[in-house]
């Protein structure tokens, strides 16, 4: 490159840095305030919009809550996929919206669910609402060219076998849909309609069918539903959440820049101006695709920017290798780039196809890690792939091309890792089975084989009026410890009612003398009136529906990418010892979750979600480079050379494998040091997770496939 386009490519790549910085500040400075450019936050950041609803049906079965607790969750991920719905006692339905602060248009909005009905043209019900799987408003053309506006329905299976018959025997006939007694539709049937969709058309306007769709939707659900109250609700934590959080980002990025510059010199400093671009367009695609942010979101983000540097590492360390071949600068950073692609590649579509099962079959936290995973993949891609090159290319042609300021990959001594598999197996077992017996324990002793919060189990909801207003952190300061006192039990929600002198505090199920004990702890401690205060049990806001979901999810990701290694590195083996070693990291830090007696919430699934990301992408780079030696080698492969290739492949990725674990774990460790204490609870297994994903590619998933291709399968080595 020359030395005048060089200097034009950095200033552009520079101002362009600058532009991300200076809208990314106006970002972060709106966030949390309620200003027009700001990332919505959920609800344990800025709080939201809470309602009750009470079930109009005497007695509904638990079936019925169930179900309508769920597709109630489906409705509301609308507006937040962070949007959570449980049960509060026998007959009642909580949902809260983070982000939002007018409970009446939101009311307005997800409408009064009732009953609905499609009903033949006499008036005789053929299907209920519960057989709408969805309706979605749409724009579509008709045979002229003139804009129709329709309501697109799903039905569910059995819908869509009654549908097929009652439509087939009323070609030219009307079908009302009803809604709480109410005809919302009278479409007419124009043939017989078998394949479980349909079409209504007839809308005037687009909002039209938006408001029809609507009332199908609400109306699908199996209970009726009338609202009982509606209120904004404050942060379940307060500001110092996101500003410490924050904090820890920029710390912890600070030091990942230094630490890349002094190990790696000049490209060095191409991979922390492409960090801080990469920082920069996170946050910009939050706000523009306006992603709900919580505490699992800034950490799962924090924890990308640590990540983000494994690209250009693996780069680095391919150009330091062709440098030490005898080849000119120049001449190493193409072939460095070119042979990091694979690996690149292979590692980040592995992962975001994950991410995007996860997002197409998850719910709730799940989908929101989802889309964050997501984002982190693709730009973290692009700029080791376009941005490092540009800087790269650019201080190159500005005149630095002496060898010395890029490195030298020195010989190392090939170590004997298969050497020491049995070692390594032991080592694991041990761990694992630690954790079952550690958790047979606590089970036996009646405390739970982990300690689910709240999200996970339910408990008591205690609300009362305090007679004075107090912050969020007023709360978890002084009214929690006092909760944490009375009942023996640190697993403590709070929040509090907007413009109120309500305070909300969720525990643990309490028996009825807790419940007393409470209540007098109440009135002694804060002079509350006994009558002000009403205790109600609550579901989990994670339901029995939304973990299954969760399940399927991750065994049909898993699969997925099972596929895609094998179909990539052509011999099922790699990718059966990389789903092992996957496997094996989920069950270590259920050790660590176990043992340590951590909480099991929201931030559990994102935090095994990360590290079956972070596993995954370790693993296959190794499997990358043994690919490229097992092409090198000629005649019979016995399994001395087979050993040979994996313990020389394990010995040249063994400096990116260690610096990304450093690098990843830094923002993590910042995380832990400055973040509140629902961060710290994510940040402890997620440390844990880091350190035993990078053990296990090094040490359990390339001796698994040893194994494995001595062991199994038709082209198994026999000598």
């Amino acid at each position: 490159m020359k030395k005048s386009k060089a200097a034009v490519v950095l200033v552009v790549i520079l101002a362009a840095l600058a532009g991300l910085a200076y809208y990314a500040s106006i970002i972060l400075s709106s966030t949390g305030i309620g200003e027009e450019m700001s990332i919505p936050l959920g609800l344990d950041l800025s709080g939201g919009v809470s309602i009750t609803y009470q079930v109009v049906d005497e007695n509904p079965s638990v079936e019925d809550m169930s179900d309508t607790i769920y597709k109630l969750q489906k409705r509301v991920e609308s507006y937040s996929t962070e949007s959570s719905v449980y049960q509060v006692g026998d007959d009642r339905i909580a949902v809260e919206i983070p982000g939002v602060s007018d409970a009446n248009k939101i009311l307005e909005e997800l409408g009064n669910p009732g009953s609905l009905e499609f009903q033949l043209s006499d008036g005789t019900v053929f299907m209920t609402g519960d057989q709408v799987a969805d309706a979605q408003a749409a724009t579509t053309t008709d045979n002229y060219g003139n804009k129709q506006y329709i309501v697109q329905l799903t039905l569910t299976d059995e819908g869509a076998e009654i549908f097929g018959d009652v439509t087939t025997e009323n070609v030219g006939n009307y079908l009302p849909i009803v809604y709480d007694g109410e005809i919302i539709s009278y479409p007419e049937v124009q043939e017989a309609i078998t394949g479980g969709t349909a079409q209504i058309s007839g809308q005037s306007t687009f909002e039209e069918a938006q408001t029809l769709a609507t009332q199908i939707r609400i109306g699908s659900l199996s209970l009726q539903l009338e609202e009982l109250e509606s209120s904004v609700v404050g942060a379940q934590l307060g500001s110092q959440a996101i500003s410490s959080s924050l904090k820890a980002g920029v710390i912890g990025l600070i030091i990942v820049m230094i630490f890349m510059i002094v190990f790696y010199a000049v490209p060095g400093v191409a991979a922390a101006l492409a960090l801080a671009i990469y920082t920069g367009l996170v946050i910009a695609t939050l706000y523009l695709f306006e992603i709900t942010l919580t505490l699992p979101g800034i950490a799962g983000i924090i924890l990308g920017i640590g990540m983000a540097v494994d690209a250009n590492i693996v780069i680095f360390a391919r150009i330091r290798e062709e440098i030490a071949t005898g080849k000119t600068v120049q001449t190493s950073m193409k072939n460095g780039f070119q042979k990091a692609m694979s690996a690149i590649v292979d590692g980040n579509i592995t992962t975001l196809i994950a991410a995007i099962v996860l997002m197409g079959l998850g719910s709730g936290t799940v989908k929101g890690f989802a889309y964050t995973l997501m984002i982190s993949i693709v730009l973290s891609m692009f700029t080791a792939l376009v941005v490092t090159r540009w800087i790269l290319y650019a201080l190159h042609g500005l005149g630095l091309k002496d060898e010395k300021f890029y490195g030298c990959a020195k010989e190392r001594k090939v170590i004997n890792f298969l050497g020491r598999r049995n070692v390594f197996f032991v080592i694991s077992a041990v761990l694992i089975v630690a954790g079952f017996i550690g958790m047979g324990v606590h089970a036996g002793a009646g405390n739970g084989a982990l300690n689910y919060s709240l999200d996970f189990v339910g408990g008591t909801s205690t609300t009362a009026d305090y007679g004075k207003e107090y912050s969020i952190e007023e709360i978890e300061s002084q009214i929690v410890p006092e909760f944490a006192a009375v009942i023996g039990d640190n697993n403590i929600q709070s929040n509090r009612v907007e413009g109120t002198t309500q305070v909300t505090v969720k525990t643990r199920t309490l028996a009825l003398d807790e419940r007393e004990a409470v209540n007098s702890m109440l009135v002694e401690k804060f002079g509350v009136d006994e009558k002000t205060i009403t205790s109600q049990s609550i579901s989990s806001t994670i339901s029995g529906e939304m973990r299954s979901d969760a399940i399927v999810a991750v065994l049909v990701a898993t699969f997925c990418m099972l596929i895609y290694i094998w179909f990539r590195f052509k011999d099922i083996r790699f990718g059966a010892s990389a789903i092992a070693a996957l496997v094996h990291d989920v069950l270590v830090v259920l050790t660590i979750y176990a043992i340590a007696r951590i909480s099991v919430g929201n931030t559990f699934i994102a935090c095994m979600l990360t590290i079956i990301g972070y596993s995954v992408n370790d693993t296959i780079v190794i499997f990358d480079r043994i690919r490229e030696n097992m092409a090198t080698v000629h005649g019979k492969i016995t399994r001395e050379t087979l050993a040979e290739v994996a313990n020389r492949s394990l010995t040249q990725t063994l400096s990116r494998s260690i610096n990304t674990s450093i690098t990843t774990f830094i923002m993590v460790f910042m995380l832990y040091i400055l973040g509140v204490t629902s961060i710290r609870e994510f940040a402890l297994p997620l440390m844990a997770g880091l350190l035993c994903g990078s053990y296990s590619s090094i040490c359990i998933a390339t001796e698994l496939w040893y194994v494995m291709k001595v062991h199994l399968g038709k082209n198994k080595i026999t000598e």
